[in-house]
């Protein structure tokens, strides 16, 4: 995102700010920054405020929402991190008199994984079981926050975006490293419904909300959607159903190797999976992202060479005698 803003002409200055310097070189395993400039700011301290104040920013992208608990510090310092970072950031811009639009990045997973879900979430849908903890839990909190702050600030753009999970070459998450195992470990019983978000397509719906005035929430995801079954005919996995409670001890057991990490949001997603409506982002940016959701998924499999394994004849044959 930094890279795409900074290689825009009609922006004066692109300033990235986090508690670690990205890596800039492609060697690195980076993008090139162009004239991104890095500050060293932790969001849960006051210095945020300083930085927005003495470059007079008038734009900011908040995209630091961590999905994981890291190993040192665990799910204390992720909820300090996603919502009292935020909640900071938020009162910088409400004490700057320059800012003049706010771009959020959220997460789909505020409309939980329930059995008694609609079978498409709408931006006003309302959960059948709101999170309760984990990643979830936190963004239902920092979009609280977020709705506090337009509230207080009407003459600020706020345009919030929650995202589908994003899938593509680059992507490093829980459900990329569930995807990139030997075989792949499935609820018994259900065949869940999944969406994705092309990384390339996030970072150009964030690209159009800086740049342009949306005000409000918006779901971000390609279009159509895939039953986790066909995910694995499509990644040349062998599907092992497993009760859920075995299901369960081998999340316990991969989360404490830091092998992959199966929340107990992972969980009911893989049970009841999650579909969301994006009308109302292709009515007010005249866009659609350019890789459906199965289109995402099977870049991902290309670029992880996923599927170079079992010939796709007999990985079909072996699904079938599965899951009879």
């Amino acid at each position: 995102m930094a890279s795409v803003l900074a290689a825009d002409p009609d922006i004066d200055r692109v300033i990235g700010v986090d508690t670690v310097p990205p890596p800039s070189l492609s060697r690195d395993g980076g993008v090139p920054l162009g004239r991104t400039e890095f500050v060293h700011v932790d969001l849960r301290g006051p210095d945020i405020a300083k930085v927005i104040m003495a470059a007079d920013i008038d734009i900011v992208v908040h995209m630091s929402l961590v999905s994981t608990p890291p190993r040192s510090g665990g799910r204390s310092l992720m909820k300090e991190h996603n919502v009292i970072g935020t909640m900071q950031l938020l009162a910088a811009c409400q004490r700057s008199s320059t800012v003049r639009r706010v771009v959020v990045r959220s997460t789909t997973a505020v409309y939980g994984s329930s059995p008694r879900d609609p079978a498409v979430f709408t931006e006003d849908a309302e959960p059948a079981e709101p999170p309760g903890h984990g990643y979830a839990k936190d963004a239902s909190e920092v979009e609280g926050y977020v709705r506090g702050f337009a509230r207080r600030r009407c003459d600020v753009v706020v345009s919030t975006l929650r995202f589908a999970n994003f899938m593509g070459p680059g992507v490093d998450s829980p459900l990329t490293r569930y995807f990139t195992q030997p075989v792949l470990p499935t609820v018994l019983g259900f065949d869940p419904r999944l969406q994705f978000v092309h990384e390339d397509d996030a970072v150009e719906a964030l690209r159009r909300m800086a740049l342009e005035d949306h005000p409000g929430t918006f779901n971000v995801a390609g279009d159509g959607a895939l039953l986790l079954s066909q995910c694995a005919r499509r990644a040349g996995l062998l599907p092992v159903p497993v009760p859920s409670p075995v299901f369960n001890f081998m999340g316990e057991f991969v989360r404490g190797a830091g092998v992959a990490d199966y929340s107990s949001e992972q969980f009911r997603l893989m049970c009841h999976g999650r579909v969301v409506d994006t009308a109302r982002l292709a009515a007010a940016l005249g866009w659609r992202p350019k890789f459906s959701t199965a289109a995402a998924f099977d870049d991902f499999v290309r670029a992880r060479d996923l599927a170079g394994g079992l010939p796709a004849a007999m990985m079909e044959m072996l699904f079938r005698s599965v899951t009879r």
